[in-house]
């Protein structure tokens, strides 16, 4: 069977949920920061910035994610390049998402992760 969905890229509510779920993604940001003041953790952060990305937009996400990624942080984590690669592809950055997903892929060590990459980079294609 194929992979699961990253976290960033949820399937569609249904619609009776839909109704419980307007605003969930600012108080899942919300959460994930009290949790960095209280632990403190680049996996952390990285989680915040895809909460912050379904809040306010990719771009906001991926500008958090290429912080972490400037200071060093999380550069052998293919999830860290994975997140990144899927928030280029949603600002139209197709060569970025591109080099992000082929780093994920490198750093990549579970064959359904690596299926699954290697399917975003096809998609890429299209």
């Amino acid at each position: 069977p194929p992979p699961p969905p990253p976290p960033f890229s949820p399937p569609p509510p249904a619609p009776e949920l839909r109704v419980r779920l307007v605003g969930a993604e600012w108080c899942i940001r919300d959460r994930y920061s009290l949790l960095l003041r209280i632990n403190p953790s680049p996996i952390i952060e990285l989680n915040r910035a895809i909460a912050l990305a379904m809040h306010k937009g990719p771009e906001a996400g991926l500008r958090q994610i290429d912080a972490i990624l400037e200071r060093g942080e999380l550069t052998g984590y293919h999830l860290a390049h994975a997140a990144r690669a899927e928030l280029c592809r949603k600002t139209g950055r197709t060569d970025q998402a591109r080099a992000s997903w082929e780093r994920a892929l490198a750093l990549a060590q579970q064959a359904p992760e690596r299926r699954f990459i290697e399917r975003k980079l096809r998609e890429l294609e299209t």
